[in-house]
């Protein structure tokens, strides 16, 4: 339960804004809070930089290879159509990854703690079910997506001295897991070292997809009404069905149930930075650093957005076939050399790459907040991304095709998601667990109005799926 001593004005209250929000302050914001500092106005980008961390390590789940398959799929069948789809998908992210940090910051419990401490032991049970079928979809594809990626870049050298495909991708699955055991370890040297590693993934992969747009040229004006009108491909139920399946896709795989858990998590080291010495309300302090946690969720959750909609307006322009199209990842690499030149095609590859390792560090992570809240219990991260390597390998060893698994995990994801966002709308809508800081009704509005639409989607693709 959050502490409730302090005095919350009418303002604050109104704006929804956690006392406990700053709990993951450095020592630079509470210079920021005492006298003599800039005070409650003062928001210099140096200070603005020293929060950005959290909400980046959570948007490489919205950047993952699962990603990269549902935007192939959904460019090249239906071309910019869909690009509204990663719009308002990236509308909900913001509301949803501000709910979970808040959530974290607020009571000091991660989301499978809050849940395990909440609910009933059955409806525990349940959720944590979900939870690991969301995380081990979410690695196996996270995890598919680097060793694919790498294999693109060193397979063909690889076959050249006798190897199979199968044999090509199982030494770029090692050596991708041995980079993965690499990138977790940045976290023993403090958890920012571990952030800002993730960080210059991200920073690699928009400045890779700002270089295959460029050789593109898209046509703005289609891109641009795509975005801003909802529709779907009506010219026949197969091109409906189609594209109502691509976009459940992409909102599974834009909206991640495994990160709605860790995000919850990663406000957590910060929470032992405040001081309670300031000699100021601690509502003040913390309101003023929620306000540096909304720029970093807004930062990145909008670059994120702006990937995918880059990876969309390539795939639209570069890989379009239409309705009934699948090209394979690979289909994309194979094209994108001989139509925009042998840089394009390692671009991709790298962004890829970049993409599957940073996003499989951040599921292990996950992983490790999932079965450490459910169980109570303490869980080597190491032995977990052991654990959950095996599918992914079994997967490679059968050869079984990558893009389809990718396509696949991302619409079981948008199955579990419900399973992760209505306990935590439930949580933070409560009194009891939020004390005066819990959701104001347009919040309520907001985030029941996306589990609405999630819903409502998976319905839908229900239906079609009975219908054949």
């Amino acid at each position: 339960m959050p502490e409730e001593p302090f005095h919350v004005t009418d303002a604050e209250r109104e704006a929804n804004l956690s006392p406990a929000a700053v709990a993951a302050a450095s020592p630079a914001l509470l210079q920021l809070s005492t006298p003599g500092g800039k005070g409650r106005s003062a928001f210099r980008s140096d200070q603005v930089w020293s929060y950005f961390g959290p909400a980046f390590v959570a948007s490489v789940a919205y950047i993952d290879p699962g990603n990269f398959a549902t935007n192939i799929l959904g460019g090249s069948q239906f071309g910019y159509r869909l690009l509204w789809v990663l719009l308002w998908s990236n509308v909900m992210a913001i509301v949803i990854q501000y709910l979970s940090a808040k959530l974290g910051i607020v009571t000091g419990l991660t989301l499978p703690q809050s849940c395990r401490k909440h609910f009933s032991r059955p409806m525990v049970v349940l959720l944590w079910g979900c939870a690991e079928v969301s995380a081990v979809a979410t690695d196996m594809a996270e995890f598919l997506g680097a060793a694919l990626g790498l294999d693109l870049l060193i397979g063909p050298a690889l076959m050249a001295h006798g190897l199979t495909l199968t044999g090509s991708m199982m030494v770029s699955a090692g050596i991708s897991t041995v980079a993965v055991f690499a990138i977790l370890a940045l976290d023993l040297a403090g958890f920012q070292w571990l952030e800002r590693g993730i960080m210059a993934f991200v920073g690699i992969i928009g400045l890779s997809y700002g270089f295959e747009v460029f050789l593109v040229h898209p046509d703005w004006h289609r891109a641009f009404v795509a975005t801003i009108l909802p529709t779907f491909d009506t010219h026949s139920s197969a091109a409906l069905r189609g594209s109502v399946y691509a976009a459940v896709g992409m909102l599974g795989a834009t909206v991640m149930p495994h990160v709605i858990y860790l995000h919850s998590a990663l406000v957590q080291p910060r929470l032992n930075e405040l001081s309670p010495d300031s000699g100021l309300p601690k509502s003040k302090i913390m309101s003023q650093y929620l306000r540096f946690e909304l720029v970093d969720v807004f930062f990145a959750m909008n670059g994120a957005w702006l990937i995918n909609s880059a990876m969309i307006v390539m795939a639209a322009v570069a890989l379009f076939q239409g309705p009934g199209a699948s090209p394979t990842i690979q289909d994309a690499y194979r094209t994108l050399g001989p139509l925009l030149g042998r840089g394009a095609a390692v671009v991709f590859a790298v962004a890829l790459l970049c993409s599957g390792l940073s996003s499989s560090t951040v599921g292990v992570m996950a992983g490790q907040v999932i079965i450490e809240g459910f169980l109570d219990i303490k869980f080597p991260i190491f032995l977990r991304r052991m654990i959950t390597v095996i599918p992914a390998l079994v997967v490679i060893g059968i050869g079984w095709d990558p893009l389809k698994i990718l396509i696949g995990s991302q619409v079981l994801l948008s199955f579990t998601l419900p399973a992760a966002l209505i306990p935590l709308l439930l949580l933070t809508n409560r009194a009891a667990v939020m004390g005066k800081f819990a959701s104001a009704p347009r919040m309520r509005v907001a985030g029941w109005a996306v589990a609405t639409i999630i819903v409502g989607l998976n319905v839908v693709l229900l239906v079609q799926m009975a219908m054949g």
